[in-house]
């Protein structure tokens, strides 16, 4: 039975077979969740991604997960919110897709994601939930490895949003 949840947490700290890092295009670490996973993760995180050589946004790379509880950590850079006539929707769809398929790739049963792209990237988490919602119920239908997802949110405000968006899509379907 596949499963899709939503949790306030800290990302850093939940056992999964990976964890996906909301990145910055260099993937060489930054603030937020990006500099939270790198520094639970150790310093072989960065050194790993050095090699990677950077990940355009939307698009996904997988790494080790070094000192996490997770075997992986799957590295995409959101779009960066520029009033919205930018592509961002579909950025931002893309790097939660990509991550799945990186995932299912790597026959990950469990993957917990962040809210990408509405920190620092100013993304409005009224828009970002429903694109990551739909984004992640659609392929879990056809996903054959992945079986669970989880979306840890840092804070009450992200988490309000995301099982808002959660509920009004399962009162569609």
């Amino acid at each position: 039975m596949k499963s899709f949840s939503i949790m306030l947490g800290d990302i850093t700290k939940v056992k999964a077979d990976a964890i996906v890092n909301a990145a910055n295009t260099t993937l060489l670490g930054g603030g937020g969740v990006d500099g939270a996973i790198h520094r639970a993760a150790g310093p072989q995180l960065l050194e790993e991604c050095r090699a990677l050589n950077g990940c355009a946004t939307g698009e996904a790379k997988i790494t080790k997960g070094y000192r996490l509880p997770a075997s992986y950590v799957i590295h995409t850079p959101g779009p960066i919110w520029q009033g919205g006539h930018h592509h961002e929707a579909d950025l931002l769809r893309n790097s939660y897709l990509n991550s799945l398929k990186l995932a299912e790739a790597n026959t990950c049963h469990s993957i917990v994601f962040p809210s990408i792209s509405t920190g620092v990237y100013h993304f409005p988490l009224n828009l970002a939930a429903p694109i990551a919602v739909q984004t992640i119920r659609q392929f879990l239908n056809q996903a054959t490895a992945v079986e669970a997802v989880q979306m840890i949110c840092f804070d009450e405000e992200t988490k309000r949003y995301y099982d808002q968006a959660f509920k009004e899509l399962c009162s569609r379907s």
